[in-house]
């Protein structure tokens, strides 16, 4: 059995928990620490519930107005317009916009710049579906920077995400649901994000029309990053199967499972992982 040493902490309204394995405790301890502020440093700038952060601050803009933004602020949204042209809109990070506003608001990113442009409507963006993983994915990043590459981040237990697979081990244990859930797999470099209305309700909304997701009922999405696979479970709960089998054409690296009666179904090409 390895020595794993496991910290948690409580930021984007949610607890993470970082679990790092074959190192030093007390060295453990520091670099989940540095993983930590960072996440801090994160949500200081993405989330809208912060009077004072970048994307709040962008909610001002007036059409053809822009806004120099830092490098990580501007990387995330950057992968938020990415997977909201593979999912044809299915996700999108002004979904909640529908509410309040006759059209979704146009903005641009002017790369050159590291600036974000307002095209038209108020830019009340909500990276709900998308911040936690991109804060896991800059969280992994760092505790490799710390020479720490085998670990597990979570983040809420909807979000997961596995580095190097524990000595002796063929990859860190991880489930489709609740912790004793009937199918397992050994995760290690790889992402798994869930979305569903069981918690919270009909919360997700159709970018598209405005209106509550009712597609699925809940969805779980692999891939190698977990900004990745948390925006795709989101798109998941609007997209109809034949929609979704379109999108997961689009990259091999996602596998999408929708649940059914039978239990979870796998749509995409990526191969299974092995299963725990």
């Amino acid at each position: 059995m390895a020595d794993i040493t496991q910290l948690n902490h409580h930021a984007m309204a949610t607890y993470f928990e970082v679990r790092i394995a074959d190192e030093d405790p007390a060295y453990a301890s520091q670099a989940a620490q540095a993983a930590f502020d960072l996440l801090d440093t994160l949500e200081s700038k993405l989330s809208r519930f912060r009077l004072h952060s970048e994307v709040t601050q962008v909610t001002r803009l007036a059409a053809k107005e822009t806004m120099r933004l830092t490098e990580p602020t501007f990387a995330c949204l950057e992968i938020a317009k990415r997977m909201e042209l593979v999912t044809r809109g299915a996700f999108s990070i002004t979904a909640a916009a529908r509410q309040t506003q006759i059209s979704i608001p146009v903005w641009k990113l002017l790369p050159s710049e590291m600036t974000i442009q307002c095209e038209s409507g108020l830019l009340h963006f909500d990276l709900g579906a998308i911040g936690k993983g991109f804060a896991l994915d800059r969280m992994a990043d760092l505790l490799r920077h710390w020479d720490c590459p085998a670990f597990l981040l979570v983040a809420g237990g909807s979000s997961i995400l596995a580095g190097d697979p524990p000595r002796d081990a063929q990859g860190w244990s991880c489930g489709l649901g609740e912790d004793n859930a009937a199918m397992r797999f050994f995760l290690a470099h790889s992402s798994l994000s869930g979305s569903g209305l069981a918690v919270k309700g009909n919360h997700i909304f159709d970018p598209r029309t405005g209106l509550p997701a009712m597609r699925q009922s809940r969805a779980w999405v692999l891939a190698d990053t977990a900004a990745e696979s948390d925006a795709l479970s989101t798109a998941c709960m609007v997209l109809s199967e034949s929609e979704l089998e379109d999108v997961l054409r689009e990259d091999s690296s996602w596998l999408c499972f929708l649940e059914t009666e039978q239990g979870p179904k796998p749509l995409g090409d990526r191969a299974l992982p092995l299963k725990a």
